[in-house]
C-alpha cells in the first residue's frame, strides 16, 4: 500500500518559502511498565531457576552463553497468568495503534537467561505480528537491547549518528519490570553480560 502527501512548495511575495522536513520513514516501538507485578518477580525468578535446574540444556535459538527454556508456552503457566494478561493487553494496544483493533492473537513466549559473557546474536522474529520482551532481572552490566536500523540503503550514509538520514543503532538499557513491544521485522541483539548475576527476560511474540 502506498501513502500520499501534499507539501506546500510555493513561495512568498518576499522570496522561496523556507524548506520544509518530512520525516517519512518511523519506526515505533512500545515500553511499559509493569512494576506493578514486583511482589511476583521473586517468585518467577525461583521458578525459572527451577525449570533450569530441572531441564539445565538450554534450547539455543539465538542465545548464547546462559540458558533458555524450551518450547514456546512459558507464559501458559498459571504462575505467569498475571504477567500473561499484561502482556496481552499491551499487545492487544499495540496492535491497535497499528491498525488492527480487532486482532485475534495467542502469544509465543519463553524464558532467556544470560550468565556472565551471555548474548543474544542478530535475528528477527519471523512469522508473528508482534514481538516483544519482559525484563524480569535486570543486574548491574547487563548488555543492552540493540535495535538494528532497518533502512537497508542507509548503511550507505556518510552521516553516523543521531542526525537526520545518518546511521545509527538504537540502544536500550531496560530495567526490571519493563515491558517491550517492537515489530516483527526490527533487527535486534543483546549485548555481552557483564555480571556474574543472571540477566533474565521472557520474549515473546503475537501470533495469529
Amino acid at each position: 500500500m502506498s501513502w500520499t502527501y501534499r507539501a506546500n512548495t510555493m513561495g512568498t511575495p518576499s522570496g522561496p518559502s523556507r524548506a520544509q522536513h518530512f520525516d517519512l520513514f518511523p519506526t515505533r516501538i512500545w515500553q511499559v511498565s509493569a512494576k506493578h507485578l514486583a511482589l511476583h518477580f521473586g517468585e518467577w525468578t525461583a521458578a525459572l531457576d527451577a525449570m533450569r535446574a530441572a531441564s539445565p540444556v538450554a534450547a539455543g535459538r539465538t542465545n548464547r552463553g546462559g540458558w533458555n527454556s524450551q518450547g514456546h508456552d512459558l507464559l501458559e503457566l498459571p504462575i505467569f497468568g498475571p504477567l500473561r494478561e499484561t502482556i496481552l493487553s499491551h499487545c492487544r494496544f499495540a496492535l491497535s495503534d497499528m491498525g488492527f483493533p480487532d486482532a485475534v492473537f495467542g502469544l509465543q513466549s519463553w524464558a532467556n537467561m544470560h550468565d556472565r559473557g551471555g548474548f543474544n546474536f542478530l535475528h528477527m522474529h519471523e512469522g508473528c505480528l508482534l514481538s516483544g520482551t519482559f525484563y524480569l532481572q535486570v543486574p548491574e552490566g547487563s548488555g543492552s537491547l540493540v535495535f538494528r536500523d532497518p533502512r537497508p540503503g542507509v548503511l550507505n550514509s556518510f552521516a553516523k549518528g543521531s542526525a537526520p538520514n545518518a546511521y545509527r543503532d538504537i540502544q536500550l538499557r531496560p530495567d526490571a519490570g519493563l515491558i517491550v513491544l517492537f515489530p516483527l521485522w526490527l533487527e535486534h541483539f543483546v549485548e555481552v553480560h557483564a555480571s556474574d548475576t543472571p540477566r533474565i527476560a521472557i520474549a515473546f511474540n503475537a501470533v495469529k
